[in-house]
């Protein structure tokens, strides 16, 4: 079973992108944008976990309710409500976290200290890597053919 911390360690970029609540919407975008990430933590001035700020959130609540985003702060419209992880936790934990609570990304917190984010992505990339390996296993072992 592949936990939490193993999928982190897998990633590219390990580092963990945040906003101020008090900061704009337009901003959290721009940052979004070069970053070529989906989701932000909002983090308050101690690092504590204030919300999160995802594409879902600015399609549902700054474009179809026509706020503006260079004077709307992040604290209108984030996601109040965050579910998290720890590293321990297994990757089918998170998913069926993602799924029960129709979630994207999910914020890993170790010793109150957000440490990363993982997506959805991230999960099914694991997952197919993990189903990739045994299938080459089993080709081998069904072939008789060692790797060498």
């Amino acid at each position: 079973m592949t936990t939490v911390a193993e999928v982190l360690k897998s990633k590219p970029e390990a580092q963990v992108y945040s906003v101020s609540p008090a900061e704009t919407i337009l901003s959290a975008l721009k940052l979004m944008a070069d970053k070529g990430i989906g989701a932000l933590m909002v983090l308050d001035a101690n690092g504590r976990i204030e919300g999160i700020f995802s594409e879902r959130d600015y399609a549902r609540k700054v474009v179809l309710m026509g706020r503006s985003s260079g004077d709307t702060p992040i604290s209108d419209v984030m996601t109040r409500a965050v579910r998290f992880v720890e590293p321990h936790h297994s990757v089918e934990d998170c998913m069926g976290l993602m799924t029960n609570n129709r979630i994207r990304h999910l914020p890993v917190v170790d010793g109150g200290k957000v440490v990363g984010l993982i997506s959805i992505g991230d999960l099914v990339k694991n997952i197919m890597s993990q189903q990739k390996f045994l299938i080459e296993q089993m080709e081998q072992y069904i072939t008789g053919n060692a790797m060498s």
